[in-house]
């Protein structure tokens, strides 16, 4: 007769992974940082972008040229939308590729292949793109562009005014104008960030998801850094394509870009191929170290939540 551990054999402890909602919470207090931080760069890379007659001769210029003749302040445009959007944005990316991997992980080992990462990243680039991104962009970017302070020479006075605007004047596809490009970019940059990051912090710090080990700030940073750096480059024209559509009105009339594909080939007949990669050095500068600044906030969040309930828990 057999024993009775042979009859009823022990179970294997269930792996243990961070769950999504920490992933999340993470992300969110991330992008809050990282929107107080870095708005004055992307206000810079959206008046660059923007800039058909060559009025700005590059970062400084654009940027003592909007101090000087609109205010300090004036800097800090969009703030409330980009700072939210940010927030929603990260919260939802984090969470949801945190889920996708979730699917995609090998259910004896817990462990998940590159394949998988990308896809996860990528799908939650997708999500974040038509549920967050698109319509706050639209907005961000439409406040942006106004140039001035004096709230009664401005069309639109605020985020909420702005939005009602849109939508009573474009309708509400108005808020999701660009939204193709916007796909393509968030899609592909985060298959490449989520990669990216989960490869340099392997590398560089032989950390794990899991393991209890909890990255220190500057480790992170370093980590983030790197891993935001690929995606501006690739994503350059769908970003400059995204502005462009997200910016025009139907105030004078037809609108100038009909698309995407319409918009590459216009752009690239009027202005040059270097036009698709207008403002990718304020991307350089805004994208990579917000990454940084986010990564080094939620590796610390998640990092406490490993300490207290998945320490030395396997991946």
């Amino acid at each position: 007769m057999k024993s009775e551990e042979s009859q009823f054999p022990e179970k294997k402890p269930q792996r243990k992974t961070i769950p999504p909602y920490m992933k999340a919470i993470s992300g969110s207090l991330g992008g809050i940082m990282e929107a107080s931080c870095l708005q004055p760069i992307d206000v810079i890379k959206t008046r660059l972008q923007l800039d058909r007659s060559g009025n700005y001769k590059g970062i400084i210029h654009c940027g003592t040229t909007i101090t000087r003749s609109e205010g300090v302040r004036a800097l800090w445009k969009g703030l409330t939308p980009f700072a939210t959007h940010l927030t929603l944005k990260y919260t939802l990316r984090m969470g949801s590729n945190a889920m996708f991997q979730g699917a995609f992980k090998d259910s004896e080992t817990g462990k998940i292949s590159n394949k998988g990462r990308l896809l996860s990243g990528f799908g939650a680039g997708v999500l974040e793109a038509l549920a967050i991104v698109t319509p706050f962009e639209v907005v961000k970017i439409r406040l942006q562009q106004q140039r001035g302070l004096s709230p009664e020479l401005l069309k639109y006075k605020g985020p909420v005014h702005c939005a009602r605007m849109i939508i009573r004047e474009e309708g509400i596809l108005g808020l999701w104008a660009g939204a193709a490009p916007t796909v393509m970019r968030n899609g592909t940059n985060q298959a490449a960030m989520f990669t990216a990051k989960n490869a340099f912090d392997v590398l560089l710090w032989k950390k794990h998801e899991g393991d209890g080990k909890v990255l220190q700030p500057w480790q992170s940073m370093i980590s983030g850094f790197l891993a935001g750096t690929a995606g501006p480059v690739c994503t350059g024209p769908f970003d400059v394509v995204k502005t462009r559509l997200m910016a025009q009105t139907r105030d004078g009339g037809a609108l100038k870009y009909k698309g995407m594909i319409h918009a590459i080939r216009t752009i690239y007949a009027e202005e040059g191929l270097l036009a698709l990669w207008k403002g990718l050095l304020p991307r350089l500068m805004r994208i990579p170290p917000g990454q940084a600044i986010m990564w080094a906030v939620a590796d610390q969040v998640t990092g406490f939540y490993e300490r207290r309930y998945l320490r030395g828990a396997p991946l």
